[in-house]
């Protein structure tokens, strides 16, 4: 039977009540007081309770923290892949429309200061000084002006530095001027062109460069535009606005993308969210590994619109720059007096009317003179010049600019589009330009 006793603890002067089921102790066999041995059995009873709160807690943080770890990787690697977070190379993507297995991350840092400091001595600004002329009320009247562009650095020959740019921003150039990274300027020639790609090819020469010059400055590294994938980092670099090279980067936001340009012309660009404003024309798309896989053109109709921007790919853009790249620097215009005469009529053949008719984009020659240039060469009445020289014609303005470094007595190859059996097929005639008559 169970009893309630009360004993006294003489060393605190209080009294306890113990719970035993036996008679009085006196004492237990280690010695201690039946008093010390209830403490004894709470402290025994509280530690267990720490211990047993410390391990739930623990693992309730432990449970938390996997929980965490697991829904973070879910988040990363979809259901269908975890299984690649393990690392087996040799495990077979599934079949289907599913994702390929990832085997490993790529981290794309924001910091592109060192892609920036490699690529930028190939990178120029280009300042157009040209004539504007006006026509009010019979009147007419020129100014002179300036627009700012940019440029890369492609090649090098002997004689030459060489650099690609948009045509828009070197047409009507009366005078070229070149900001290099030192800070040195030179003056450029107009070595090709090509208004419908809106590519062109000015040379430098060395002649005009320092060894500071030579030594800072670089030539670019081309690229692989049809590699491209979308969502795939890019850094624009450019005289943006005309204040000096600026940087800015972001992905490829379309590829292929069909747009129009301000002329009505079309054409097909790399889309990007990286800003290309004014200024940035004829500047380069790179990857982070400082490869140019565009040219970036301010010409297209929208581009102030945030976060559209568009480039020339370099795949599509390479073989043309290739050609104009062997074309002869024409370094001196001819006084006006001498300039060449052909003895045509000539009419454009503007984008619209190439598509809307299936006519080759150039000058349609509306009629020859007799005894002139032209009818010796053998051209015709409805031909269409699409060439002089290599360099590509799309408008007359592109002509008469072109007309303006060659002389009378000249002899060079023109190429154009005759209308026979159906179809145009292209003729090349050697013509012998002649001299205006006053």
């Amino acid at each position: 039977m169970y009893e309630n006793e009360i004993y006294s603890n003489s060393d605190s002067g209080r009294y306890t009540t113990y719970q035993t089921n036996s008679a009085v102790y006196g004492g237990n066999s280690n010695g201690n007081t039946p008093g010390e041995a209830g403490k004894k059995k709470k402290g025994i009873f509280r530690k267990f309770l720490l211990c047993m709160g410390l391990g739930l807690c623990f693992g309730l943080f432990a449970g938390a923290g996997f929980y965490g770890v697991k829904y973070g990787a879910g988040s990363l690697f979809p259901a269908g892949n975890q299984e690649a977070l393990s690392g087996n190379p040799q495990q077979q993507a599934p079949s289907g429309n599913t994702a390929t297995n990832v085997n490993y991350v790529t981290y794309v840092s924001d910091d592109v200061s060192d892609v920036v400091e490699k690529v930028m001595p190939a990178m120029v600004s280009i300042v157009n000084n040209y004539t504007s002329t006006m026509n009010i009320w019979g009147y007419s009247y020129s100014q002179p002006g300036t627009s700012a562009g940019s440029g890369i650095i492609v090649s090098e020959n002997e004689k030459e530095l060489l650099i690609v740019t948009n045509y828009h921003v070197v047409d009507g150039a009366e005078d070229l001027e070149i900001l290099f990274i030192d800070g040195s300027t030179a003056h450029a020639n107009i070595k090709g062109r090509d208004s419908d790609m809106d590519l062109a090819v000015i040379a430098v020469s060395l002649e005009e460069l320092s060894q500071e010059t030579r030594d800072a400055i670089a030539v670019a590294t081309m690229g692989d535009s049809d590699s491209l994938k979308l969502g795939t980092p890019v850094i624009a670099i450019g005289n943006a606005l005309g204040e000096g090279q600026s940087v800015t980067n972001g992905i490829i936001s379309a590829l292929d993308r069909q747009v129009t340009m301000e002329d009505g012309s079309t054409g097909t660009f790399i889309q990007t969210n990286a800003a290309i404003n004014s200024g940035n024309s004829g500047g380069a798309l790179l990857t982070i590994t400082g490869e140019v896989i565009g040219i970036n053109s301010g010409k297209v109709k929208g581009t102030g619109i945030e976060g559209m921007g568009y480039a020339i790919p370099i795949s599509k853009a390479s073989p043309i720059i290739a050609d104009l790249m062997e074309h002869q620097t024409r370094t001196e215009k001819v006084a006006e007096e001498d300039i060449g005469y052909m003895g045509i009529s000539p009419q454009d053949v503007t984008g619209q009317m190439a598509q809307t008719y299936g006519m080759p984009q150039g000058v349609y020659v509306y009629s020859v003179e007799e005894n002139s240039a032209a009818e010796a060469a053998g051209m015709r009445k409805g031909d269409i010049i699409v060439k002089i020289d290599g360099q590509r014609i799309s408008s007359y303005a592109d002509l008469k600019t072109i007309m303006q470094y060659y002389s009378a007595g000249e002899t060079v190859t023109i190429v154009v589009q005759r209308f026979e059996g159906g179809e145009y097929e292209p003729h090349d005639l050697e013509i012998t330009f002649g001299r205006r008559e006053k």
